[in-house]
């Protein structure tokens, strides 16, 4: 008697993408745009010695069980704060108030932020078989990040593809990089993101204080959709003309 059961050992399996998830509004909507398109989810997660660490990890640790992620890493590392010279991680530093209209790259710029995370996210892909890293940066980023701009994803890319085993493929999937925060917190809505377990302000770990650069894109881009964000202030200023 012949098995005419077909054989799964060649079907393919389900997409997997490691998603940077910081416990912010631009992570947490990536990691559901990245479900929407398919991928389990392999969250992760770094403290790097940033003001509000302990608040962003209690944050991606609720989206990961909200998103019904796969699997979810914490990774600690102390150099980004060693080196300093961002007012995220030196207390020497202020955080500045909120500046809509600078071109200057800010003192909550952390040298080469992104280039340290996209490595370790890399590293936990290609060791899960994951063919994709998101990452939630935007354009409202990049006009004062260095490390957020398109060439810089695209070249990182390419790293990746010298770097990883020959038959390793992973793309660098920045979905929202020429979007604003208002087109984000849209999406987001569209996509039902759990907004009130994420977290953006540079200064506090309860309440938001409502006017570092991070929590005024924030509460812009929700004024500009006409939905109240739904995390708590200290102060909730209106950032939208009228």
């Amino acid at each position: 008697m012949t098995d005419d059961t077909p054989s799964t050992a060649d079907e393919p399996t389900s997409k997997r993408a490691v998603v940077l998830l910081s416990g912010g509004m631009d992570s947490a909507t990536a990691a559901a745009e990245a479900r929407d398109r398919g991928y389990d989810i392999y969250a992760l997660h770094t403290s790097y010695g940033q003001r509000t660490e302990d608040r962003e990890l209690e944050c991606a640790r609720q989206l990961a069980d909200e998103l019904d992620a796969a699997d979810f890493l914490q990774i600690e590392t102390g150099h980004l704060a060693s080196i300093g010279a961002s007012s995220l991680t030196d207390d020497d530093l202020d955080v500045a108030d909120a500046d809509l209209e600078s071109d200057e790259i800010p003192t909550s710029y952390v040298p080469f932020r992104n280039a340290n995370l996209l490595a370790m996210a890399v590293s936990y892909a290609e060791a899960n078989d994951c063919e994709a890293v998101f990452i939630g940066a935007h354009s409202e980023d990049f006009s004062g990040y260095p490390d957020c701009r398109p060439a810089f994803f695209e070249a990182f890319e390419q790293v990746v593809d010298v770097g990883t085993k020959p038959e390793t493929e992973i793309s660098i999937e920045a979905p929202f990089v020429e979007w604003s925060k208002t087109d984000i917190a849209e999406r987001g809505v569209d996509l039902e993101v759990p907004y009130e377990h994420t977290w953006s302000c540079y200064r506090e770990n309860e309440p938001a204080c409502g006017t570092c650069d991070a929590c005024a894109f924030r509460l812009q881009a929700f004024q500009n959709i006409g939905v109240r964000d739904p995390i708590t202030y200290a102060e909730r200023p209106s950032y939208v003309d009228g």
